[in-house]
Parts: structure tokens; sequence; C-alpha cells
């Protein structure tokens, strides 16, 4: 299975960026995983509406050039379904036995998705009601990820 982590921004933080260089390295045993970066918009203070779906439509489209048509895209945002790790690892399970072999994990910027990446996925998913950084965001993901395959391949995990 390939998973890609698509994301908005670059993380800046090295104790992000060191956290997921040891899920990268934990999930090489179970999966092709690749994270691809596109730029962010710069957001102005007290932006209007108008500019803030401006932003997110910019960011939509970086992001829509990295999906491919055959992906199996996750969105995530806060009006998706909620999973438990349990259930994250099942629905991964059955993506690959429906012949699912790439799958797109999305994560949007500080204003979120666009309506447009929004409507591309085909399961949106939220891990609260929350908002968390994108940077966070990210770790949080692949740990998830990688608590999924030990789940898949019965390995013990912490609960």
């Amino acid at each position: 299975m390939k998973i890609t982590v698509l994301t908005v921004g670059k993380v800046k933080e090295k104790f992000y960026r060191q956290a997921i260089e040891e899920f990268e390295k934990r999930l090489s045993r179970y999966c092709k995983l690749e994270i691809i970066e596109v730029q962010d918009e710069k957001t102005p203070d007290r932006a209007s509406e108008i500019e803030e779906r401006q932003i997110k439509e910019k960011e939509g489209q970086r992001l829509l050039k990295y999906i491919k048509d055959d992906a199996w895209v996750c969105a995530l945002a806060i009006e998706g379904k909620m999973l438990d790790s349990v259930e994250l690892s099942q629905k991964m399970e059955q993506m690959g036995i429906n012949g699912i072999s790439h799958m797109v994990f999305v994560i949007g910027g500080s204003l979120g998705l666009s309506e447009e990446v929004l409507r591309r996925a085909d399961f949106k998913l939220s891990f609260s009601k929350m908002t968390f950084p994108h940077q966070l965001m990210r770790v949080i993901l692949l740990e998830q990820i990688y608590r999924a395959y030990r789940i898949m391949q019965g390995e013990p995990y912490h609960k």
C-alpha cells in the first residue's frame, strides 16, 4: 500500500520534524509513505470571508495537482466522521481488500480545506472538534496510521 500525506505548509519546528521522521521510519515496515508539502498562502489579519475562501481555493488547487484519479482520498476536516483507532485500522484494511493501492490523507492549512478538495475526498475524517496546528496534526496522523498497521498485523499497541 502506498500512503501519501498531502499537506499545506512546511514543518519548521525541529521537535515536530523529529517525530515525523520517527514515524516515517516505523511505517517503512508496513507501507510506502510519501509526504508532499504544498506552499501555504499568507492570511492577512482580519481577512474577510472572501479573502479566506480565495486563500483556501489557491491552496486547494495546489493540493489537487497531486491527487491522482485512482487514489482513495481522506480529507482531515472538523466536520468529518470521528473514528477510534480500531475503526481507522479496519477502514484502511478494507480499502486494501477492495483493491485500493494508494491512500491520500489531506491536511489543510490554517483555514482548512477548500470545498473542491472536500468534494474530491472519498472520506472525511475528524480527529476532534478542536483545531490543531497542521504541523502537530501531521504527527498525530502518522502516529494513527502506524497504530492502524500495528492493529492490522495483530501486533501490540498502547490502548
